[in-house]
């Protein structure tokens, strides 16, 4: 009996999303309007879950539509998460917690490391995405530009907390210490991070490509 460990790897994927989709549903605290959809690691932890769903359709021939522009940008904006988070946190705790501690271990270590770890993988060596990089331009910068529009215009005039020196009601504590000018300047400065991603990983994607080709259909 053959094992098939890309089945595996997808169905470990997609489960572990969906679950914590369904927790962060629940359990993602719905104190202040739009609940978790404030933050982007939930809008990256959705767009994973979507995105190994259509793994799944692909993997069991339920489906040949790729997805590659969703999916690309899919792992940048979860890498993104991962550097932005823990970057904040170990500079500042409190700029990404509500109290300067991690909610749950297993939930921060999912969300901030190996949620994100197995989206790369798929997209890289098991999906060998990143062929056309025109559609993954597009899904970053739409997909950016809505989440900041989303904070800005929408979460942030309907929430009264976190509260800064400056504003109230940004997802992040720290955006709220920030002048207007000061945060459209960090949100360029990310998008411009995230391009780079992109630009890195279809760099190591074409490498691999050519140093392990995929297999002629039979």
């Amino acid at each position: 009996m053959t094992i098939n460990t890309r089945l595996i790897f997808r169905w470990t994927a997609f489960l572990l999303a969906g679950g914590y989709c369904v927790r962060m549903l629940i359990f993602g605290g719905w104190d202040g309007f739009a609940g978790p959809f404030r933050f982007l690691t939930v809008w990256a932890l959705f767009c994973s879950f979507f995105a190994f769903s259509r793994m799944m359709a692909i993997e069991e021939g339920r489906s040949e539509k790729r997805w590659d522009g969703f999916v690309c940008m899919t792992a940048v904006i979860n890498t993104m998460v991962v550097f932005l988070y823990w970057r904040l946190y170990f500079a500042d705790p409190t700029s990404v917690t509500a109290d300067g501690e991690l909610a749950a271990w297993h939930l921060e270590i999912y969300l901030h490391l190996v949620g994100p770890l197995l989206q790369v993988i798929d997209t890289i060596f098991i999906h060998r995405s990143y062929r056309k990089l025109g559609a993954a331009f597009g899904w970053l910068i739409g997909v950016i530009g809505v989440y900041v529009l989303w904070a800005e215009l929408v979460v942030q005039p309907l929430n009264d907390s976190p509260a800064g020196t400056v504003t109230s009601g940004l997802p992040y504590r720290f955006l709220n210490n920030l002048e207007l000018a000061e945060r459209m300047s960090f949100y360029a400065t990310n998008l411009a991070v995230g391009v780079v991603l992109l630009l890195l990983y279809a760099g190591i994607a074409w490498g691999f490509r050519r140093r392990f080709p995929a297999p002629e259909a039979p």
